[in-house]
């Protein structure tokens, strides 16, 4: 079943898989990585102008990452930021240091304790923090 935002985004040429809806009606989107800046702004321009939050998980081990954005319209008046949802950054962060998904101009950190396949060190190394 295909909502008003599916539809939009097909005639549109955008490429992307209805999910359906979830228990509040809500429409949800499958989107590739590779489309995903693309979508994102016609997203921001269409009116999806807050991130209300960000989030990753592990489907199965050694398998499929998934990162999810839940976003949502706000009609009063929102100055544009320079980044589409610049509140992502952290967000984002923290899915790349637990999971391991790579998102672009974020630090990198070993290991990723969140995966199903993570193994525990025996041993932590303790940081200088100057």
């Amino acid at each position: 079943m295909q909502g008003r935002l599916s539809a939009w985004l097909v005639k549109h040429g955008l490429v992307h898989r209805s999910l359906g809806f979830d228990y509040q009606g809500i429409e949800t989107l499958q989107i590739k990585p590779e489309d995903w800046h693309s979508v994102a702004v016609i997203l921001y321009v269409y009116g999806y102008n807050y991130l209300r939050s960000q989030c990753a998980y592990d489907v199965a081990p050694g398998g499929l990452l998934a990162s999810v954005y839940h976003l949502t319209r706000i009609e009063y008046g929102v100055d544009q930021p320079e980044e589409v949802w610049k509140s992502a950054n952290f967000q984002e962060r923290e899915s790349y240091d637990m999971l391991g998904i790579f998102y672009d101009n974020h630090p990198r950190w070993i290991g990723w304790p969140l995966r199903k396949d993570y193994i525990a060190p025996n041993f932590y190394e303790i940081q200088d923090a100057y």
